[in-house]
């Protein structure tokens, strides 16, 4: 996908912000790929960019639909505004009232499906088809993953060398573009993908080698959470560039957050504190290499910006 992705900087690189690496204050050598500063509090607007720009302009005229609890109905909804091209999200009943407001806010026309993310999803594929509008999958599209990989194409001329790369997986479009391109140009690099305990969806995925139902348990990392769709092309992706699987706490990423917000002054989302509970977990055997973490989002619902700011022994309530 190198080429895939390549092609996907150039065309998106005017509408997307190039967000900065800082090294962090948690360790010598570690950097922050500050995604959470991209448009729309997410790194999910790269994606959705990409699939955008490569709309017919009978396409385009159709509308678009997409599926999404928070950052990629945001993103997408951005992104089809900057182009002139009308968008429904399908949300599910799960959905934080301040998200949909905002995805909203971005132009789109909210409709509500199903209980739970995939079923969502599951509609809202039911009626693009219908309605021949284009559907722009979350994860299940090779040119929303190029999009995210982009994220890739940036840190390597940011950074003159990169030993491993720390990233919370959700349905996968993340880590499979950042992974493509990484293996193609720095293979040496160790891709790490970071899963909360009680969302490892795509974690007990490949290591079964299929797509099937996994138990979930609520967790703060709220974008990562949902089951994937059937035959999702991330499962593919994820298993040719995916080194290592971690899995972290409640707990864990709380504390992760926290500290981010402490040290470096960030307030990220249950996502990318997951990233950063895994690198916690392991730090000691990359002293002395260089490493990035990606902080993928800061779009915390009021329920789990509520937790983190509650005192550091309470857990994660069920209504999160």
């Amino acid at each position: 996908m190198k080429d895939q992705i390549a092609a996907a900087y150039q065309r998106i690189r005017n509408f997307v912000r190039e967000t900065p690496v800082e090294e962090s204050g948690l360790a010598p050598g570690l950097f922050l790929k500050l995604e959470h500063l991209q448009y729309t509090g997410s790194f999910k607007f790269r994606g959705a960019s990409n699939k955008l720009a490569l709309l017919t302009s009978e396409q385009a005229a159709t509308g678009v639909v997409a599926a999404s609890n928070g950052n990629h109905g945001m993103g997408a909804a951005a992104a089809a505004r900057a182009r002139g091209v009308e968008a429904e999200v399908f949300v599910s009943s799960q959905v934080a009232r301040a998200k949909a407001e905002r995805i909203e806010r971005y132009g789109a026309r909210i409709r509500y499906a199903g209980d739970d993310p995939l079923a969502a999803e599951l509609a809202a594929r039911r009626a693009a088809l219908e309605s021949g509008r284009t559907f722009i999958s979350p994860y299940n599209d090779l040119d929303v993953i190029a999009g995210q990989g982009t994220i890739a194409v940036e840190l390597v001329r940011q950074l003159s060398k990169i030993d491993a790369v720390f990233v919370a997986v959700g349905g996968g479009g993340l880590i499979g573009g950042i992974g493509a391109y990484l293996k193609a140009v720095s293979p040496a690099t160790q891709i790490v993908g970071c899963w909360p305990e009680n969302s490892p969806v795509l974690q007990q995925c490949l290591n079964a080698g299929r797509i099937f139902e996994v138990a979930e348990k609520p967790t703060i990392s709220e974008s990562t959470s949902g089951n994937l769709e059937p035959e999702s092309v991330t499962l593919a992706v994820c298993r040719n560039v995916i080194d290592r699987t971690m899995l972290v706490s409640e707990s864990e990423i709380l504390q992760a957050m926290r500290l981010i917000l402490e040290t470096d002054h960030w307030l990220v989302e249950g996502a990318a504190g997951v990233a950063v509970a895994a690198w916690r977990k392991v730090a000691a055997e990359y002293r002395g290499k260089s490493v990035v973490i990606i902080l993928c989002g800061r779009n915390l619902s009021p329920a789990a910006l509520a937790v983190l700011q509650s005192s550091p022994t309470s857990g994660l309530s069920e209504s999160t």
